[in-house]
């Protein structure tokens, strides 16, 4: 299949209470590099077989949660199209572009508020710095690897109200693709939408929430369950706030384990999944199943997981 478009999850840009604090967390224990810092204060990171220049960006703030989520286009012309289409459309509000150069290492950037209330945003070219196995003859991994030592940033989950206008938006604007859905008693009210824009299960997701412009976790991914496993002793060794797991989803079928940056930030480390193609059916869960659809082992529904957002 090739991803045109639309083409992955580019840089979450996540306020946090304590830059220090914040930044030890997302090197030392996620195990994310440092790649810069620009007069705004805010710093930049990038996990290691990633070859943008960074794909978190950390900025002190009075709140924890998300500033804005962007997302890589194939092109500068697909760019402009995308973001044509934006302005005409109703579905996107408060549009704005962004001068090269605003955002570290990134070129323009087109911005704008989807119906759930969040700030996203589509750009085309950032500085590449490479994995850091290189790309002649490389090892399976770098050294110097530390902490959980996730291979990329790899999708966020947001709460909001109109999430029937998002996936109108995501999917005819955007041209993602809704991977699973889950839906109430009558089968067709929507509880949550899981969209791809690439061959993973999920590259965001968006709960029904009577708030708008939530956080509920930003993700990492990790190459398996055993790794999973190491990060649960990681989060023990170094006292971090645990929250559910390790565990499996049904829906995504990923292995999973979610903990809290010290700012209250929910973090995800995630493996498994399957693969996605566009002629694959949407999965449905059922509301009467969602016990077993968000925590496949317990079966049962967590309410602080749940309710907890930023």
């Amino acid at each position: 299949m090739s991803v045109t478009g639309v083409l992955r999850p580019g840089h979450i840009v996540l306020r946090v209470l304590d830059l220090n604090e914040a930044v030890y967390h997302y090197t030392q224990v996620i195990g994310l590099f440092e790649t810069g810092r620009d007069d705004q204060g805010r710093v930049f990171l990038k996990a290691w077989d990633e070859n943008d220049h960074h794909s978190v960006i950390l900025r002190e703030a009075d709140s924890a949660g998300m500033d804005y989520f962007g997302w890589k286009v194939d092109s500068e012309a697909t760019l402009d199209d995308l973001a044509a289409k934006l302005e005409a459309s109703p579905l996107a509000r408060d549009t704005v572009w962004h001068a090269p150069g605003e955002q570290l290492a990134t070129g323009r950037r087109f911005q704008f508020t989807i119906p759930t209330g969040h700030r996203i945003e589509l750009y085309a070219t950032k500085e590449t710095l490479g994995c850091m196995t290189g790309y002649s003859n490389p090892d399976p991994w770098p050294d110097g690897l530390r902490g959980m030592a996730p291979s990329r940033f790899d999708h966020a989950l947001l709460y909001g109200r109109d999430i029937d206008g998002t996936l109108e938006l995501f999917r005819d604007i955007l041209g993602f693709d809704l991977a699973e859905r889950v839906v109430g008693p009558d089968g067709e009210f929507l509880i949550g939408a899981f969209l791809t824009c690439s061959n993973k299960a999920h590259d965001v997701a968006f709960i029904r929430s009577d708030q708008d412009n939530r956080l509920h976790h930003v993700s990492f991914i990790l190459a398996g369950w055993h790794e999973v496993l190491h990060a649960a002793d990681i989060i023990s060794k170094r006292n971090v706030s645990l929250d559910i797991g390790p565990t499996r989803h049904g829906i995504t079928r990923g292995e999973t384990i979610y903990f809290f940056d010290p700012s209250g930030n929910r973090n995800e480390v995630f493996a498994g999944g399957y693969i996605w193609y566009p002629d694959r059916p949407t999965i449905t869960w059922h509301d009467s199943e969602i016990g077993r659809a968000i925590f496949y082992h317990d079966r049962k529904l967590n309410e602080a997981f749940l309710s907890v957002t930023t």
